[in-house]
């Protein structure tokens, strides 16, 4: 019995301090999305899940939040012996287990429907940049916080800022575009042809895609072990 309490306090500890740490993850997000609104509020049209992005941080912190209130609920149901409470976590913990699984299915699905959406906001940002890159003092701010952070230049590429306010004003492109040398010209950012950010953020996702599987499968073992746990200490 005593094994089953430590087993369900520690791995809820473990949901309560990943709880913790999205509402953390949430509140940085929210504080520094002030650059993404930026950038949506210079696109035409956007497309309707673009503009849900600067919602992410709310979004973790409720998230956050579950999780934290689920890691409470499953100490208290374990140590307390509260039989309520231990089926209240596990149908909590079983939920979020379903959702993940049917996330994973869809994501798999949509696929295509996602490449279309990744296309359309492409050229949106695309004409964003090369129209309001050096005229909007928030959007060209936002940008050169995002690029100098990423080392990389545009969404695609130089030619995102081809014809942009500051190219035609200053006949250079930005520094970001030619790194490797002070001043940055058409021939030298044709020459140099930095990555694009939207290449960098899916480089860094491909580069850590081993990692993030493990965390995944390693959440998901926690869910698993946690219910199974829950169950046990139910049935006694």
């Amino acid at each position: 019995m005593w094994i089953l309490k430590v087993i369900m306090c520690v791995f809820n500890c473990v949901i309560f301090l990943a709880g913790g740490a999205a509402v953390l993850v949430g509140v940085l997000v929210e504080y520094s999305s002030k650059y993404l609104r930026e950038v949506l509020d210079n696109i035409k049209d956007p497309p309707t899940p673009l503009t849900q992005l600067p919602n992410v941080g709310y979004l973790l912190i409720a998230v956050g939040s579950v999780l934290a209130i689920i890691g409470f609920l499953g100490c208290c149901g374990a140590m307390c012996e509260s039989k309520c409470l231990l089926l209240t976590f596990f149908i909590i913990i079983l939920i979020l287990f379903l959702a993940e699984v049917a996330g994973a299915v869809l994501a798999l699905v949509f696929k295509p429907k996602a490449t279309e959406l990744l296309e359309k906001i492409r050229v949106k940002v695309s004409q964003s940049i090369q129209t309001s890159y050096g005229k909007n003092d928030g959007l060209t701010t936002a940008w050169n916080e995002t690029m100098n952070l990423m080392k990389c230049c545009g969404y695609n590429n130089y030619n995102d800022f081809t014809g942009s306010p500051f190219v035609i004003s200053t006949s250079n492109y930005p520094i970001f575009c030619c790194p490797e040398t002070v001043s940055c010209t058409v021939t030298t950012a044709r020459a140099e042809n930095a990555m694009g950010c939207f290449s960098a953020l899916v480089k860094l996702v491909q580069d850590n895609s081993l990692l993030l599987a493990g965390v995944a499968i390693c959440i998901a073992a926690i869910e698993v072990c946690a219910m199974i746990a829950s169950m046990m200490l139910y049935k006694t």
